[in-house]
């Protein structure tokens, strides 16, 4: 495995680098000042969009993007510093048509969209004229087991008929989400992982109501993470996306690779939480003496640094093994970062909101939110308990398959041994 940069991501990374130092971080004011007055900066993000386009810093996260796409797909493995730049500013993504849920939706689209829908849908969303969202998590059900999913799909003569209750779906609120990806049971006899479909829904579709925005550790954001409600929902049977019954696997291939990129950008976030925390501590005096000469201070921003370090590389592993052996084979390292990044965001920024003080917890940093957004990493696209156990059940297959291999690094007697190892004692 080899992680160093390639020509292509550096120059990608140094690219991007620039145009945030250029056209994001000077507006970055004015766009929560905007969020604060209650209305998207629509205009100003499209301004940067157009920008950021005409650079060819379009659509970097696709590796697979169709030769006829405005943009340039990366390798996972390329993507990763581009992402972990972009993640620096939280709303950046979407100026380089790079944000969740859009990307996922894409690669779904990419994947399995008839030639209408790709012309409807996948066309302009690559070319960044709409947006999109994702709707499989429920109020009422453990939405971490997809087979749980209660929300209705039924075949009605030529359309398909929708009821049901989706919560914490990203975008609804953004001015230009035009659309839905919507996963419930179409076969409520098929065994459990072939139960579900997924359909497209116009967001102006009759009977779709965005029931409320809802804040997370009350912050509320611009785009929203809706309570949606679909109440005998009519769509052309044209909107079905692949195959009836096939929606779980395919929300599958969606999550993977949309978890890595979440953790690119974390890795970025917590750079920035790094860089404050340092700073913060260089200037700030307690006791006659600044927090920089404080030994537990310093070992924060020690152990911050070695986080990271370490996290990026498995984040560039799981990547690697993306690119060069395929989404299912990289599970379980895909499941790995997932836990270790979020975790690694929570602790990285609560440490710096410390060295802060009251500042800290205030929008007058960004830290109080990526402390929040960290901790919504431990639920979205996946709480740590079921990633950690799908690390363990391949720790445990390992296990089965080399079962007896440990022997010889016991000293036991033999009858105690082969109580260990489950071999019959020789005599």
């Amino acid at each position: 495995m080899d992680f160093a940069y390639s020509q292509r991501a550096q120059s990608f990374k140094r690219q991007v680098e620039t145009f945030m130092e250029q056209y994001v971080l000077p507006y970055n004011a004015q766009w929560h000042a905007e969020v604060e007055r209650g209305a998207y900066p629509l205009e100003l993000v499209n301004n940067i969009k157009d920008l950021a386009k005409w650079d060819g810093l379009w659509n970097l996260f696709l590796p697979g993007l169709p030769d006829d796409a405005p943009g340039v797909g990366l390798s996972n493995l390329d993507y990763a510093p581009v992402a972990e730049a972009m993640g620096r500013v939280h709303w950046a993504s979407e100026v380089f048509n790079c944000s969740a849920p859009d990307t996922g939706n894409m690669e779904l689209l990419h994947l399995f969209a008839t030639p209408e829908q790709r012309s409807l849908w996948l066309e302009p969303l690559l070319d960044g004229s709409l947006r999109s969202c994702f709707a499989m998590s429920e109020p009422d059900v453990a939405s971490s087991d997809a087979t749980n999913i209660q929300t209705s799909i039924r075949r009605e003569g030529d359309e398909y008929v929708i009821n049901g209750r989706k919560w914490f779906i990203t975008g609804p609120g953004h001015p230009n989400c035009r659309f839905a990806i919507v996963m419930g049971i179409s076969d409520s006899d098929a065994e459990p992982h072939r139960r579900h479909s997924m359909v497209l829904v116009p967001m102006d579709s009759p009977g779709l109501e965005r029931v409320r925005n809802i804040p997370i550790m009350h912050y509320h954001s611009p785009e929203g993470h809706f309570e949606l409600v679909f109440r005998n929902v009519r769509v052309p049977a044209g909107n079905l996306l692949g195959e009836e019954g096939a929606g779980f696997a395919m929300a599958q291939a969606r999550l993977g690779p949309g978890r890595i990129h979440h953790c690119m950008r974390s890795i970025g976030q917590c750079e920035v939480a790094l860089e404050l925390m340092r700073e913060r501590a260089g200037e700030r005096r307690t006791f006659g003496k600044y927090l920089s000469d404080r030994g537990n201070v310093t070992d924060w921003i020690a152990e911050s640094r070695l986080e990271i370090d370490q996290a990026r590389l498995l984040v560039l592993q799981a990547a690697w093994m993306i690119d060069n052996h395929g989404a299912k084979a990289a599970r379980t390292a895909v499941s790995g970062i997932k836990v270790v990044v979020a975790r690694m965001q929570t602790r990285i920024v609560d440490r710096a909101m410390q060295v802060f003080g009251a500042m800290g917890l205030t929008p007058d940093t960004p830290l109080s939110y990526l402390w929040t957004w960290g901790r919504a990493m431990r639920f979205l696209d996946g709480p740590d308990e079921v990633h950690l156990g799908v690390v363990a059940r391949e720790e445990l297959r390992r296990a089965r398959e080399t079962r007896g291999q440990t022997a010889p690094y016991y000293t036991l007697p033999d009858t105690l041994r082969a109580a260990a190892t489950g071999d019959p004692v020789r005599t």
